[in-house]
């Protein structure tokens, strides 16, 4: 057994990401949509043009939030005093109280905007650090698609703990036979060992291509292509679980992030897309039948946690079935230190590495 971790009741959440903030479906028309991210009050609208804006959601002047105001496609205005400002830049455009002759420059007021994306039916907000500079923000997330033609479905979430214990929940490869029991999944009868090679990738690691597991019923399913089947699974900093399954030409892939939305409370989102069994009407219908039902066992099961780590208990991690969660808290700590120094990241990984467990 290895040391006891340190407490993570206060996890520090990581800037300079992109962050899924909201479906694209919620926003609509000149709606403005407030939501939050890593402590932070935003509010989301789109312009005259259908693009995506991300505020903070508080005008400089006085603090009112910029979700009770009025947008007329170009200009967010204030409820409180009337300040204009635009959506794309974020520079005051008028303050009715001005008088002909003032002397304040509008040019130099701000409010505060963040980059904003539109990827997989997600509106993405890259939320900065004290270090990001100008033209150094990356694209938005992507889910890995393999064909011209699939299908996309998405779930979500939310949880009743910080992100780590979200994130260390997600990668978890020891709880499935306990929490998700189910006849269409697995048993604990069904336990068995099982040995697979991790290897390093930037901001994270991936388990190598496998046969996926045997006691996975759904998997089961694919023998009808008559192609071996291989899964390959990765996690990439701040949040995100990849999964592949390849069998020949078709190929199902998913992605699962664990966001930040305050200190003690994250949201789960589930988005996947595929082309197996493409021409089956019912099969987005199943995926999120099954899929809601999976991620409610998971859900459940942090809320009970949550009871337990009020009290701050100190995390007794394993080898080799925690090892992952130990990387997690490295590739964080890496990060957050290279970040200090303005040095490159010191991966945790030095090459693959091959760990065992039952489950």
């Amino acid at each position: 057994m290895s040391e006891p971790t340190p407490q993570t009741s206060d996890a520090q959440m990581l800037f300079g990401f992109w962050y899924p903030a909201l479906r694209s479906q919620r926003v609509r028309g000149r709606r403005l949509v407030p939501t939050m991210l890593l402590g932070v009050p935003l509010v989301i609208g789109r312009d005259a043009d259908g693009r995506p804006f991300a505020f903070k959601d508080a005008c400089p002047h006085r603090g009112m939030p910029f979700s009770h105001g009025a947008f007329d496609g170009q200009l967010l205005e204030c409820c409180y005093h009337g300040w204009q400002f635009d959506v794309r830049t974020g520079q005051c455009r008028h303050i009715p109280s001005l008088t002909s002759d003032a002397r304040l420059k509008l040019d130099r007021l701000r409010a505060l905007t963040f980059p904003c994306d539109e990827q997989d039916g997600y509106i993405w907000v890259y939320m900065p650090d004290a270090h990001s500079r100008d033209g150094e923000i990356p694209p938005a997330p992507r889910l890995p698609v393999f064909s011209p033609r699939y299908r996309l479905a998405h779930l979500s979430a939310d949880l009743p703990c910080n992100v780590d214990h979200g994130i260390i929940g997600l990668m978890d490869p020891a709880h499935g036979p306990f929490v998700h029991q189910a006849w269409w999944w697995r048993t604990r009868r069904s336990i068995h060992e099982k040995e697979k090679v991790f290897e390093p990738i930037p901001n994270g690691f991936r388990i190598r291509a496998h046969a996926p597991s045997t006691n996975s019923a759904p998997y089961k399913l694919l023998r009808i292509y008559g192609h071996p089947v291989t899964t390959t699974i990765e996690f990439v900093l701040p949040n995100m679980r990849f999964e592949k399954i390849q069998c020949g030409p078709y190929w199902f892939s998913s992605r699962a992030t664990v966001t930040p939305i305050t200190a003690d409370r994250c949201r789960l989102d589930y988005c996947a897309a595929w082309n197996i069994f493409y021409h089956l009407p019912f099969m987005a219908w199943l995926l999120k039948l099954f899929g809601r039902l999976f991620i409610e066992q998971d859900r459940r099961t942090m809320e009970k946690q949550a009871w337990g780590l009020k009290y701050h208990p100190r995390m007794l991690l394993i080898d080799d079935a925690d090892r992952p969660a130990k990387w997690y808290f490295q590739l964080k700590k890496a990060y957050l230190e290279a970040k200090r120094t303005n040095q490159p990241m010191k991966h945790p990984l030095s090459g693959p590495v091959t760990l065992r467990w039952r489950s």
